[in-house]
């Protein structure tokens, strides 16, 4: 079995991506289970092997710092070279939680909007603690959501960013799957608060209605509508509280400015189904939520632009919304 900086040992890949793959790992020194996000080779003997070995270290150090119960924590960061003749692979090794995802939950069928409404009162929570740190997590989507026994653990803050500060290199590829992904950040804004905002909108939407917001047949199509069309109407459901639709139409909003922030959200979800969460109390009243950025102008977006998808976005789930487990 190979191992990492003489202390990790892949035990067997359980996640690939396009940039990087996850193993579940044994760390030797503390005797406990770990997973281990390795990612792509960089390029060797150029500047970019450096800079991006440290974009992960910065990365890996940010998400470090949140501690929280729906967080999966961040524990080591590493380097490792298996191939001389490539370049160094950054490795970051995080708790490993058990459970299933929300996207295995979703797809294997229709959800109640309460227990829906639940999970994402607790990612939202998660979201509130690391926005309170200025940590913006980037890839929020069912795929990165556990949900285990003791609530939903938001996975895979690996590539989670400072708020408000932009990526070192502006032509790559946004960070993200497109359902999931602000309309702003196409237009090199950086990655705020908001930002994560609009993706946990979309995923209430989805664990609402079984569907995401906008119809589309490509990556392309879908980056389009979030631009150009207001999403899809929430359906009629039997007690869905009016306060829980019109969070998510406002943090499906174009403005980034018009979002609301995750302790809000949080404390919101957690209201209209008489759940617990547990958000950073300095937040209350707090005026530096948001970063301060220059508003994203419509007008940028009047010309449609090419978009480079990763190549496992979330693909929509066609089921009919309503209820078939308990909420309690």
């Amino acid at each position: 079995m190979r191992t990492l900086g003489g202390r990790y040992q892949l035990v067997r890949r359980i996640g690939v991506g396009g940039m990087s793959e996850v193993w579940r790992g044994h760390d030797r020194v503390l005797d406990r289970p770990v997973a281990v996000k390795i990612m792509a080779p960089t390029v060797q003997g150029t500047l970019g092997e450096v800079a991006g070995v440290d974009l992960v270290r910065s990365e890996a150090r940010s998400a470090a710092r949140l501690s929280h119960p729906n967080v999966a924590g961040v524990h080591d960061f590493g380097t490792s070279r298996p191939d001389p003749a490539a370049g160094e692979q950054p490795y970051i090794v995080m708790e490993l939680v058990e459970g299933q995802t929300l996207s295995a939950h979703l797809a294997a069928g229709p959800m109640d909007w309460r227990i829906g409404v639940r999970i994402c009162a607790e990612v939202a929570a998660a979201l509130a603690a690391a926005h309170n740190h200025e940590v913006v997590h980037r890839d929020i989507k069912p795929a990165n959501v556990m949900l285990t026994p003791s609530g939903a653990k938001v996975l895979d803050f690996g590539i989670a960013a400072p708020a408000g500060v932009p990526d070192p290199d502006p032509t790559t590829p946004v960070m993200g799957a497109p359902a999931y992904v602000a309309p702003e950040l196409f237009h090199n804004v950086p990655p705020t608060p908001a930002s994560d905002m609009f993706a946990l909108g979309t995923v209430l939407h989805q664990c609402i209605t079984g569907r995401l917001p906008w119809r589309a047949e490509s990556p392309t199509e879908l980056v389009h509508a979030q631009r150009y069309l207001d999403p899809d109407p929430l359906p009629a459901l039997d007690g869905l509280p009016p306060e829980v639709e019109d969070l998510v139409s406002r943090c499906l909003n174009r403005d980034p400015l018009e979002r609301p922030t995750a302790m809000v959200a949080a404390l919101l979800l957690a209201e209209a189904v008489d759940a617990r969460v547990y958000v950073p109390l300095q937040d209350f009243g707090a005026g530096s939520a948001y970063p301060a950025v220059a508003p994203w102008d419509q007008r940028a977006a009047d010309t449609p632009t090419s978009v480079a998808a990763p190549a496992q976005a979330e693909p929509p789930v066609p089921v009919e919304a309503g209820g078939k487990h308990r909420a309690d």
